[in-house]
């Protein structure tokens, strides 16, 4: 299947020749866009000589830092206006592994999904150097997704996954209002509300030696603040709908509804 790879940046000059060149091994016949949101460490730059050298390599070059979500966003409208059949999100700074890549790509296909989450929280997924406080927020926050909006998922907030572009074009891109890694858990709702198959494949996920973590409070908070009313909207959904079972029932029971 023709496959894009998207990799959005924003100060990312020492990991991304790296990433580049692993996920050009790893995956040899897709092709990789790097969406920059105008780094002003010069990593547009050093993405552009890539692409003057390989020609499955490409760039595109936003006007400013306005948030994870919205460079996808862009990134996904790229790619389905090019015909790509599979669209991949992966981050720039080698917590996910190119090398993984495959896995993820003969789920989409093998299991007929739609949405392929490399996911950190089943059973054979793991992190590697993360302290335990990360890794209990990871945790807890998606427990708390699970439980509040009903996806039946382990590891809605990771950013390693593969979309299948006939879902991705049917989903209201316009409407995708988060920025941060709640962005992840919207996509996956969103998907789920279309009704798409999702599949969960193991991941090792390494925490970035080079950089620095965009993890933010703000960004923390964005997603518990999302994720709630979020839930609530979709709980919402749940009783008006046996509310309105309930009432059917009753009429055709005779009894009024």
């Amino acid at each position: 299947m023709k496959t894009l790879v998207i990799i959005p940046t924003y100060q990312e000059r020492e990991a991304l020749p790296m990433i580049l060149e692993r996920t050009r091994a790893a995956v040899p016949d897709a092709d990789v866009l790097v969406a920059d949101d105008a780094s002003p460490d010069g990593t547009g730059a050093i993405a552009d000589a890539w692409a003057a050298q390989d020609e499955q390599v490409h760039v595109l070059h936003r006007a400013g830092k306005e948030g994870l979500g919205r460079a996808y966003v862009a990134g996904f409208r790229w790619g389905l206006e090019r015909g790509y059949e599979v669209i991949v999100e992966m981050d720039a700074d080698g917590s996910h592994q190119p090398e993984q890549l495959p896995d993820l790509l003969a789920a989409l296909e093998s299991d007929q999904a739609d949405l392929v989450l490399g996911s950190r929280w089943v059973p054979g997924g793991r992190v590697v150097n993360w302290p335990r406080s990360r890794e209990l927020l990871s945790r807890g926050g998606n427990t708390y997704t699970r439980v509040a909006m009903g996806l039946p998922v382990r590891d809605a907030t990771g950013g390693f996954r593969a979309f299948r572009s006939s879902c991705l074009a049917r989903l209201p891109l316009g409407e995708v209002m988060s920025h941060g890694y709640c962005f992840q858990v919207d996509m996956t709702q969103r998907v789920r509300d279309a009704g798409g198959r999702i599949v969960e494949v193991p991941i090792t996920f390494v925490e970035r030696t080079v950089g620095e973590s965009k993890m933010s409070r703000a960004i923390v908070t964005e997603a518990l603040w999302r994720v709630t009313v979020w839930g609530a909207r979709y709980r919402a959904g749940q009783v008006a709908a046996l509310a309105g079972s309930a009432g059917r029932r009753a009429r055709r029971g005779g009894v009024p509804g």
